[in-house]
C-alpha cells in the first residue's frame, strides 16, 4: 500500500480502542467473506488512505459502537415518552385469547418496557449501522472523487508531458517534472509523485513503480495509460510518439465526453420544462376545487404546493445538474519551488490572507510587529481601492449588504410598515413581499451578483486571447528570442489584456524579480486552472532551456481545443437557459391571468369570500380559502420560481450558483412589475 497519502486520524482514540476490543467478535465473520475485506483494502490504496485494513475497520466498528449506544439511549428515552406515559395507546399486544389471567397479568407488565426497549434497539441499529457504514463508504467515495479528477486532468498532463518530451526531455525528468506539478496537474501529479518516490527512495526502479501503481490507481483510463506506457519503455520505443498518440486520442475522448454531458443537461432541461409546470396545475387544480361544495381539500394542499413543492423541484434539478457538470479540477494557483509557498498576488484582492502572518506569528515578538505591520497595510490596499477588493473576494459584500438589509427590515417592522402577522401580510401583500423577499434579494443579491459577474469576466478575458499570444510567442521565440525577449515582443504588438500582463511580467524581471516566479504571480493573480496549467508547462520549459517554440505551440495547440470545447459549451447551454426562461415566463402568464381574471371574478360573485365572522386569514366559513389568500399565495409561487428558474440558469450556464443571482434578480423583477400591473 502506497504510504504517500492520508492517514487515519486518532488512532488512539476510543473508538479504534473499542474496535479493537471488539475485533474476536466480527474478526471471524469478516474473515469468511474475504472478498468485503479485500475489496475495502484496494480501496483504501487507490483513496490514498494509508492504514491498514484491519486499523480501519475496527475504527469503523468503534464508531458505529458509539453511535449505536448514543442512539440506543435516544430511543430509550422516545420509546418511554411515547409508550412509557401513555401518549401512544399501545392497546393490545396480542390480538389472540390467552390461556389464563398469569399470562395476561405477564403480558400486561411487560408489553411497555418491550416496546420501549425495541425502540431503542431499532434506533441503535440504525446508529450503528449509520456509524459503520459511513466510515467505511468514506474511501468508496474519495476514491471515486480521485477518479473523476484523474479523467478530467489526464488529457491536459499528457499535453503536458509531451510538450516536456518535444522539449528535450528524457522519460525521467519527464516522470519527475510531472510529479513536482501538483498545483496544476492535482491527483495525476500525485500518482507520478509516487511513482518518483518509489524509484528513487524506495530502492526500486521506474518499470516496477509503474506497473503498481498501474494497478492500485483508481482511474482505469491512467491505469491503461501507465501500462501503455510501460510497453513502450520496455520495447524501446518512441516516448514522444506515444505521448502524442496518446494526447490525440485522449483528446477526442474529452470532446465525446463533453457531447454526452451537453445531451444528458439538454434532457434534464426538458424534462425541468415538464415537471415545472406540476406545480401551476395543482394550483389551477386545488383553486378550482375550491368552489365545488362538496369537494374535500385539504387547506395544507396550497402552501405545501407554493412553500415546498416549488423550491423542492428546483433544488432536486441543482442536485441533477451537478452531478453530470464537473468544475475545472483545482484552484488555479501555483506554488513556487523555493520553500516560501505559493507566490502572493500583491494587487489588494488578498488582504487577508495568512501565509506571510502563519509564518511570522510563529517566531518572536519582532516577528509579531511584522505580522501586525503586514496586516495593516493589507486592510490600508484594501480600504484604498474597496472596489478591487470587492471584485476579487465577491463574497465579502456579505459583510456588509447583510448587516444593511438587516438594519433595513429591523427599521420597517419597527415603524410598523412592514407586516408582522400572517393576516398583516394578507392585508398587504405585495408591500409585505418586497420587504421580506425582493429587498434581501435585491441589497444582498445585487452587490454580490455584480462582484461575481466582475471577478469572472475579470478573469477570464485573460484567456479570450491566450491561444493567440501562445503562437506569437512560439513564432518569435523560434527566431532566437529567449523567452523573456519573445514575452517583450508580444507584448509591445499586442493589446489584449494578456498582453498588459505580459508587459507587466516584463517590469517585474527588470526590478529583479526571477521570470520563473513572475510567471507564477501572473497565473495566481487570475486563479483560472487551464491559465496555471499553461503557465506549470512554460515555467518548467524555461528552465531547462529558452528555446521551448515546440512547447508554446503545444500550450497553444493545447488551449485551442479548450476554447472549442468551452464555445460548444456555452452555445448548447445557451438554448437551455432559453428553455429555463421561457418555462418560468409560461408560468408566471399563466399565473398572472388566474389572479387577474379568475380570482377577480371570484371575488366579483363573492365565491371563496370569508363569511360573516370577517378577520381570520385562513379558510372561509364555507371551507373554501379566501381570494387574497390565494392571491398572495400565487404571488409567493410565481416570486419563489423566479429565482428557483435564476439559479438553475447561472449553474446550467457557468456551473456556479452565484452567477445565477442575475438571473434570479431579472426574472424576479419581472414577476414584481408584472404582478404590480396584473394585481
Amino acid at each position: 500500500m502506497s504510504h504517500d497519502g492520508e492517514s487515519l486520524p486518532g488512532t488512539g482514540s476510543l473508538c479504534v480502542r473499542i474496535g479493537d476490543r471488539l475485533s474476536p467478535l466480527y474478526a471471524q465473520g469478516l474473515a469468511e467473506d474475504g472478498r468485503f475485506v479485500a475489496r475495502l483494502e484496494r480501496t483504501l490504496t487507490k483513496a490514498r488512505i494509508a492504514v491498514p485494513v484491519e486499523r480501519y475497520l475496527s475504527r469503523a466498528v468503534g464508531i458505529g459502537v458509539v453511535a449505536g449506544l448514543w442512539l440506543a439511549a435516544l430511543g430509550v428515552v422516545v420509546g418511554y415518552g411515547l409508550f412509557g406515559t401513555g401518549f401512544v395507546d399501545v392497546g393490545e399486544v396480542v390480538g389472540v385469547p390467552l390461556p389464563n389471567r398469569t399470562v395476561v397479568g405477564v403480558v400486561e407488565t411487560l408489553k411497555v418496557p418491550s416496546l420501549v426497549a425495541a425502540t431503542g434497539l431499532a434506533f441503535g441499529s440504525i446508529g450503528f449501522l449509520a456509524g459503520f457504514g459511513t466510515v467505511v463508504g468514506r474511501p468508496y467515495m474519495r476514491a471515486g472523487a480521485r477518479r473523476r479528477e484523474i479523467n478530467m486532468l489526464l488529457p491536459d498532463t499528457v499535453s503536458f508531458m509531451y510538450a516536456l518530451s518535444v522539449g528535450g526531455l528524457n522519460r525521467l525528468e519527464i516522470v519527475a517534472a510531472t510529479a513536482r506539478a501538483e498545483d496544476a496537474y492535482g491527483e495525476v501529479a500525485r500518482e507520478f509523485r509516487t511513482i518518483h518516490r518509489e524509484a528513487t527512495y524506495a530502492d526500486g526502479d521506474y518499470r516496477t513503480a509503474i506497473r503498481r501503481r498501474a494497478r492500485e490507481t483508481p482511474s482505469d483510463d491512467l491505469s491503461k495509460f501507465l501500462t501503455d506506457l510501460l510497453s513502450v519503455v520496455d520495447s524501446g520505443g518512441d516516448v514522444e510518439r506515444f505521448l502524442e498518440e496518446k494526447r490525440t486520442k485522449l483528446e477526442r475522448a474529452a470532446n465525446a465526453e463533453q457531447k454526452r454531458t451537453l445531451e444528458t443537461l439538454e434532457l434534464f432541461g426538458e424534462l425541468y420544462m415538464t415537471l415545472s409546470l406540476f406545480p401551476l396545475l395543482l394550483l389551477i387544480v386545488t383553486v378550482v376545487m375550491q368552489l365545488l361544495p362538496n369537494a374535500a381539500v385539504p387547506d395544507g394542499v396550497l402552501y405545501l404546493t407554493v412553500y415546498g413543492l416549488v423550491p423542492l423541484i428546483g433544488i432536486a434539478f441543482l442536485v441533477l445538474i451537478s452531478t453530470v457538470t464537473h468544475d475545472d479540477p483545482g484552484d488555479g494557483t501555483l506554488a513556487l519551488d523555493t520553500g516560501d509557498g505559493r507566490a502572493r498576488n500583491e494587487d489588494g484582492g488578498r488582504a487577508f490572507e495568512p501565509d506571510v502572518l502563519e509564518r511570522c506569528e510563529r517566531e518572536d515578538a519582532v516577528f509579531d510587529r511584522i505580522a501586525f505591520r503586514e496586516r495593516c497595510h493589507r486592510i490600508a490596499t484594501a480600504l484604498r481601492r474597496p472596489h478591487v477588493f470587492f471584485r476579487d473576494n465577491p463574497r465579502y459584500t456579505l459583510a456588509l449588504t447583510v448587516p444593511a438589509s438587516l438594519a433595513v427590515l429591523g427599521v420597517a417592522v419597527a415603524s410598523g410598515a412592514a407586516p408582522t402577522t400572517w393576516s398583516g401580510l394578507v392585508e398587504r401583500p405585495l408591500s409585505g413581499t418586497v420587504l421580506y423577499a425582493y429587498l434581501p434579494l435585491y441589497v444582498v443579491g445585487g452587490p454580490l451578483a455584480v462582484a461575481h459577474e466582475w471577478n469572472r469576466r475579470h478573469r477570464v478575458a485573460v484567456r479570450e486571447t491566450l491561444s493567440e499570444e501562445l503562437w506569437k510567442l512560439s513564432s518569435a521565440n523560434e527566431t532566437g528570442l529567449t523567452l523573456l525577449e519573445s514575452i517583450e515582443s508580444v507584448a509591445e504588438t499586442g493589446t489584449g489584456k494578456l498582453s498588459r500582463e505580459f508587459a507587466r511580467i516584463r517590469r517585474k524581471v527588470d526590478y529583479g524579480t526571477t521570470l520563473k516566479r513572475a510567471l507564477v504571480e501572473f497565473a495566481n493573480a487570475y486563479r483560472l486552472p487551464l491559465l496555471a496549467r499553461t503557465t506549470r508547462l512554460i515555467a518548467e520549459s524555461q528552465a531547462a532551456s529558452n528555446r521551448i517554440a515546440p512547447v508554446l505551440r503545444t500550450a497553444a495547440r493545447t488551449s485551442e481545443i479548450h476554447d472549442e470545447l468551452e464555445r460548444e459549451r456555452r452555445s448548447r447551454t445557451r438554448m437551455q437557459v432559453v428553455v429555463i426562461v421561457m418555462t418560468f415566463l409560461t408560468v408566471f402568464a399563466v399565473i398572472a391571468i388566474l389572479e387577474a381574471r379568475f380570482l377577480d371574478s371570484m371575488a366579483g360573485s363573492g365565491v371563496g369570500e370569508l363569511g360573516a365572522t370577517g378577520g381570520s386569514a385562513g379558510p372561509a366559513a364555507d371551507g373554501g380559502v379566501r381570494t387574497d389568500v390565494l392571491g398572495l399565495l400565487l404571488f409567493h409561487a410565481v416570486t419563489l420560481q423566479a429565482v428557483v428558474s435564476g439559479m438553475l440558469c447561472g449553474y446550467v450556464r457557468n456551473g456556479a450558483l452565484a452567477s445565477g443571482l442575475k438571473y434570479a434578480i431579472g426574472l424576479a423583477t419581472v414577476a414584481l412589475v408584472g404582478w404590480t400591473v396584473v394585481s
